[in-house]
């Protein structure tokens, strides 16, 4: 199945050639978070030491109009955020990487290119 997916995004970024470091349209970026090295195995993401910062850094993100979603999975799993529409893939991948969380090892950070192929009008 992730043949699948590399297929339908490389067909993406083949008919919507990016220009200047541009996404192909309607496209998002989602950063996918996942338990990291000092994550805390049995306690509750809510109780994860340092888990306030990286909550208040991803609310400044919104605050500063890059977010439209966020937030956790509820198996404790990890969670996502979903970039508002233009965001850059470089502006993205440094709010991942500058989060706390990410820097203290307590989440991991993967962003991927989304193509919200159903939705509502």
């Amino acid at each position: 199945m992730r043949w699948l997916a590399g297929l339908v995004l490389s067909v993406l970024l083949a008919a919507f050639p990016a220009a200047a470091g541009d996404l192909p349209p309607n496209t998002r970026l989602v950063v996918i978070h996942t338990p990291g090295p000092t994550w805390q195995s049995g306690v509750s993401f809510r109780e994860q030491p340092g888990i306030d910062a990286h909550v208040a850094y991803y609310r400044q993100v919104l605050a500063d109009g890059k977010l439209a979603l966020g937030g956790p999975f509820l198996d404790d799993s990890g969670g996502m955020m979903i970039s508002t529409p233009g965001a850059s893939l470089a502006d993205i991948e440094a709010i991942a990487q500058n989060d706390p969380a990410v820097k203290s090892g307590l989440l991991k950070a993967t962003v991927r290119l989304w193509y919200p192929a159903l939705h509502a009008p």
